[in-house]
């Protein structure tokens, strides 16, 4: 199967390539930043075009190498406080590509599977214990709500143009590679060796982590197996919740040291208090979470520092 991956050169984007093309999938890809076609081939892309996903590059696709049967758009905003910071670039780059990538799929590939990358930030703030996916959204970001318009859009293609289309909506991903957020700004300082970390927050925050490894299986389970509908929602999380103080210590604890960690106990704009997910739909799918965090700690201590040595 031909499979095209928006967004292939980022940080979810470059793992899911690897699990496609080890199952033995043609994988094609479209988005910002430069690969070589040796880094493409590599990475496992088969072709690599550095640009916006728009008609135009679509288009170049599709004529070298035929219609996608299966479309898995990671291309958008990755970050609360850069939407924070610029919103109408966030709103450009999640609600306009997705907005052009329907548009293009309707008239051209109108059959291929489309899985959209989405966010536990649609539901926001003032939830307790695990959501599940009927939850009414609530985003409290720029980049919450962007990922709810991109995700209304495509309820509407799906329901006025009969394209088939499943939202997974992510949790905290992480794992090798993550060069941003929690995880690389602790290991960063530790690095550096600082006796005390201070950190925003209170640490009693709650979040679901699922490595990306697991995550990106997920994605291709949910991209070929079978869909009684032509759109739905899955929350993708563990529905296991650690506190952000948990992964401070159990980073600490791989890092080895006594390094102490302080918060501020101030919340950070965006930011809410609890975000787990209700994972039955995940259950449902007979899908197995592999890697457990304190492994997952570990592996990205262990890349961290081999990265920092190269």
């Amino acid at each position: 199967m031909s499979m095209w991956v928006t967004g292939a050169n980022g940080f979810i984007g470059r793992h899911l390539v690897r699990e496609l093309a080890g199952g033995g999938h043609v994988v094609h890809g479209v988005g910002h930043g430069a690969l070589d076609p040796a880094d493409a081939r590599a990475l496992g892309l088969q072709n690599w075009i550095n640009g916006e996903v728009d008609a135009a590059n679509l288009s170049a696709l599709a004529a070298a190498h035929g219609l996608p049967s299966h479309v898995f758009h990671l291309a958008g905003g990755s970050s609360v406080g850069l939407s924070m910071e610029r919103p109408f670039e966030d709103f450009s780059r999640t609600v306009a590509s997705t907005a052009r990538l329907l548009e293009w799929l309707r008239s051209f590939a109108p059959m291929s599977r489309l899985v959209v990358v989405s966010s536990a930030a649609v539901y926001g703030a003032d939830h307790r214990g695990s959501i599940p996916e009927s939850a009414a959204p609530a985003p409290m970001s720029p980049y919450g709500h962007h990922k709810l318009m991109m995700e209304q859009l495509c309820q509407s293609y799906v329901q006025s143009f009969g394209i088939r289309c499943m939202v997974v909506r992510l949790f905290s991903v992480y794992g090798p590679n993550l060069r941003k957020q929690l995880l690389w700004d602790i290991c960063s300082r530790l690095r550096n060796k600082q006796r005390t970390l201070n950190l925003g927050g209170t640490g009693a925050e709650i979040r679901d982590w699922t490595d990306v490894r697991d995550v990106v299986r997920l994605l291709a389970r949910v991209a070929e197996g079978p869909w009684q509908d032509n759109f739905g929602v899955i929350n993708g999380g563990s529905g296991r919740g650690v506190s952000v103080a948990g992964i401070a210590e159990g980073l600490i604890g791989h890092w080895g040291g006594n390094t102490v960690v302080q918060f501020s106990g101030v919340a950070r704009p965006g930011d809410p208090t609890s975000l787990l997910a209700d994972n039955g739909r995940v259950l449902d799918m007979n899908f197995d979470w592999h890697i457990p965090l304190e492994r997952g700690l570990a592996d990205y201590v262990e890349w961290f520092r081999g990265q920092a040595r190269a």
